[in-house]
């Protein structure tokens, strides 16, 4: 089991990104509320990882905190919640926005997120409200930072099509994301990037607006 990587952040490109541990990169899916909160690439981090074997494939997960980590494994302990569906309800949602919407038996907000139905929803609720009573906010993860290298500034244009390409990842319709990119590019004017698209973007669909 590997358990977390502490090395430097070579790559990221929503929703992946890859750590150079003593020569070695490992690649890592995360969620998008891991990916807010990434140093810059060159940069040192350390993730807490969940590492899952398949018979076609072996995949490690990333996490900024323990208490993401905690709940990712308590999804896919979920009926009917695979990886996949966990990380688009950890990038749809913080973890607290998430044990608040279990907590109020919030069905509707949880439907928003791609690939979670009304059934869906109404499972999570029941099968995690008692487990989550136990969840404590965890410390953050320090980051171990060191300069890099100057890199050229990326376009806007690069920004949108990085997050359209990582909302689609998450299972958003490609009309969706068009859409809510734009939007969100809308409201950020000059002050872009292709976290801040991302995050506003999913902030927008999530809530309904």
């Amino acid at each position: 089991m590997i358990g977390r990587l502490k090395g430097e952040l070579v790559e990221k490109q929503p929703p992946h990104l890859m750590v150079d541990v003593q020569g070695v990169g490992y690649e890592v899916e995360a969620s998008m509320n891991t990916f807010f909160r990434l140093p810059e690439i060159g940069q040192g981090v350390l993730i807490h990882t969940h590492f899952v074997v398949r018979e076609d494939a072996q995949l490690l997960y990333g996490f900024i905190d323990k208490q993401e980590r905690s709940l990712f494994r308590a999804l896919i302990k979920a009926n009917g919640v695979g990886p996949k569906l966990a990380l688009s309800i950890l990038s749809g949602m913080t973890t607290e926005d998430f044990i608040g919407c279990v907590q109020r038996d919030d069905a509707t907000a949880l439907t928003r997120i791609p690939g979670v139905g009304k059934k869906t929803a109404e499972r999570l609720i029941v099968e995690l409200r008692d487990k989550l009573k136990q969840f404590h906010q965890e410390a953050p993860a320090d980051f171990s930072l060191s300069g890099g290298d100057f890199v050229e500034q990326p376009s806007v244009n690069h920004y949108r099509d990085e997050a359209e390409s990582a909302l689609l990842t998450l299972g958003y319709k490609p009309a969706q994301a068009t859409k809510a990119v734009a939007q969100a590019e809308k409201e950020l004017g000059t002050n872009v990037s292709s976290e801040s698209l991302i995050r506003l973007a999913l902030r927008s669909m999530v809530s309904g607006q």
